[in-house]
């Protein structure tokens, strides 16, 4: 799979943050699977993408220009993409990904959750979206999505479109379970031939 894993840019968090990015992209790799991310050298994204790497995994890096020009893009990725701005980013990330990680990060890496666990809920997509949260950063936003819930501003489904992990193995596994269960079978794949 091509695992899309959003995760923070911060230089002033925990290095126990940084450790975790890095045992991601370790097992991603070790699993077989194609990291895509945010295409920067810094922070999670910069060590999630050189433990992959260091691992023998493939890499797709997305950013935006602007970002370039701060000399900051991932230039060792198998393939960086350029793009005009975040929007668009998004998007190609969102295009070339078959399910999203979500690490502990700040308001850019919910923005990013946000996006794709709405477009879940709505039936855009339905590629695994797993968050992994080890010491609990993301507590509050579940419990205040539940009191949205619990008070009618969203929908059930709400809480079938992403799984709530707390180690690295039980996001992948999570993540590759999801993605195997959405596959068409054998059988699936031979009646639909005409």
């Amino acid at each position: 799979m091509n695992v899309c894993v959003f995760c923070s840019s911060s230089q002033k968090i925990d290095p126990k943050y940084l450790d975790l990015a890095t045992r991601v992209g370790a097992e991603l790799a070790e699993r077989g699977h194609t990291l895509v991310s945010g295409g920067a050298t810094v922070s999670c994204m910069g060590a999630v993408t050189a433990a992959a790497r260091a691992a023998g995994g493939r890499t797709i890096g997305v950013i935006p220009q602007v970002l370039v020009d701060v000399e900051i893009a991932d230039h060792d990725s198998d393939d960086l993409v350029v793009t005009a701005d975040m929007r668009e980013r998004k998007g190609v990330m969102d295009a070339r990904s078959d399910a999203f990680l979500v690490l502990p990060g700040g308001i850019g890496t919910l923005e990013e959750l946000f996006e794709i666990w709405t477009a879940r809920v709505l039936g855009i997509h339905d590629k695994p979206l797993v968050i992994l949260d080890p010491w609990g950063l993301y507590a509050p936003l579940r419990a205040l999505v539940e009191s949205m819930y619990d008070q009618g501003f969203t929908r059930a489904n709400v809480f079938d479109a992403i799984s709530w992990t707390t180690s690295v193995e039980e996001a992948l596994d999570h993540l590759e379970g999801r993605a195997q269960h959405m596959r068409p079978s054998v059988e699936e794949l031979g009646e639909a031939t005409p």
